[in-house]
């Protein structure tokens, strides 16, 4: 722990949490596509674990077929997960993509 870690807990401030504020499928419909169009894969897997910590990551691997310490590695910062890794977290979390021109 560092020194402004000791100081924020000390001051009885609790870290930031974006997975505590991804409450309804509105808003994070509207996050995950805010981050697409962004064109930043690394923050494009970062969101998508915020969603997968969100709706409860045992929930997420089980229905994606994975094994939770799996998922947490394929979402993990700098992670480069295969696509289908992804397509399947995302239909675990309900989540659909559409393409369009």
């Amino acid at each position: 722990m560092n020194h402004s870690d000791n100081t924020l807990k000390d001051l009885g401030v609790q870290p930031f949490d974006l997975a505590r504020h991804l409450d309804s499928e509105a808003t994070i419909a509207e996050y995950l596509s805010q981050v697409l169009a962004s064109g930043d894969h690394n923050e494009l897997i970062d969101a998508i674990g915020h969603v997968a910590r969100a709706k409860g990551m045992s929930e997420i691997a089980r229905a994606s077929g994975l094994g939770r310490e799996s998922l947490y590695k394929a979402l993990s910062p700098g992670a480069k997960p295969r696509f289908d890794t992804v397509v399947r977290v995302l239909k675990a979390l309900g989540v659909e993509l559409k393409i369009s021109v």
